[in-house]
């Protein structure tokens, strides 16, 4: 199966909130027709009605791909609606949070090929990371085709094992948000420092975007950049000597933060 067999049978999207849409948005620019994606969601954003697809209509008999994008709370009312696709042709992928691929099987019968999918908020403006893992019924092509369309809003990365989703929740799942305090904790301290409040946090803003960014597109690692840029005795080094504390400072936090909503992910499941 590939992307041209996507284009041919058809998509189904339970949900289409902004983590969806932002997904639809890649596909159709990628070159999916409109007229072969069906949608169902009670409430529709004006941008998605006016998208051309189907929209709570009839649902294709045998489309290639249905896609789980609803919160997990409306889970039990929403999965009947997909529930003649188990064990057929049709790759069941979610993006539903804390939901496990037992949850499908149970659903759709354990011969039903599934593929679980964690993304990130950023993916609302295609910068996002999504990890993916497969069930037993699912095949090296149905991982393929489900990171195909994933890329359309980041990147991908493929876990070993189901487990491995409570740490991806505490690293990259939950890492946004870390990544805002952080930008209001600098620009808390700019403003401390005598700077005006709207200048502190857009020096806040932009040094964490830019920071990010070159990471991305270096060639060298982020401790080497941090070298980089990192003169004796300097100002830099004076700041990164608090940072830096083996007891007190950002790599112990950031550890015992990753444990705790790792943690807590576990927690959720029992």
């Amino acid at each position: 199966m590939d992307f041209t067999d996507v284009k041919r049978r058809g998509l189904v999207m339970l949900g289409c909130g902004k983590m969806g849409s932002a997904m639809l948005e890649g596909w159709l620019a990628k070159g999916l027709p409109s007229g072969k994606v069906w949608v169902i969601d009670p409430h529709p954003s004006d941008w998605l009605s006016a998208r051309g697809v189907h929209l709570n209509a009839d649902l294709p008999a045998d489309p290639a791909i249905a896609l789980v994008a609803v919160k997990p709370q409306m889970m039990d009312d929403a999965l009947p609606r997909l529930a003649r696709y188990g064990g057929g042709g049709t790759l069941v992928i979610s993006v539903a949070a804390g939901t496990p691929v037992a949850t499908f099987e149970a659903a759709f019968g354990e011969n039903t090929r599934v593929v679980r999918a964690m993304p990130n908020t950023p993916a609302a403006i295609g910068k996002g990371i999504t990890a993916i893992i497969g069930n037993g019924a699912s095949d090296a092509d149905d991982m393929d085709l489900a990171a195909a369309l994933l890329e359309a809003v980041g990147q991908v990365v493929r876990l070993e094992t189901e487990d491995q989703i409570d740490a991806v929740t505490g690293v990259s799942g939950s890492g946004p948000a870390y990544v805002f305090y952080m930008i209001d904790a600098l620009a808390a301290a700019a403003r401390a420092e005598g700077l005006p409040d709207e200048m502190a946090m857009d020096l806040a803003k932009a040094t964490v975007a830019g920071a990010g960014a070159l990471a991305m597109a270096a060639g060298e690692t982020p401790e080497q950049l941090r070298v980089n840029v990192t003169s004796p005795n300097g100002t830099t080094q004076a700041g990164l000597e608090v940072l830096m504390d083996p007891r007190t400072g950002l790599g112990p936090l950031m550890r015992a933060t990753v444990t705790a909503a790792a943690d807590r992910s576990r927690a959720l499941k029992g």
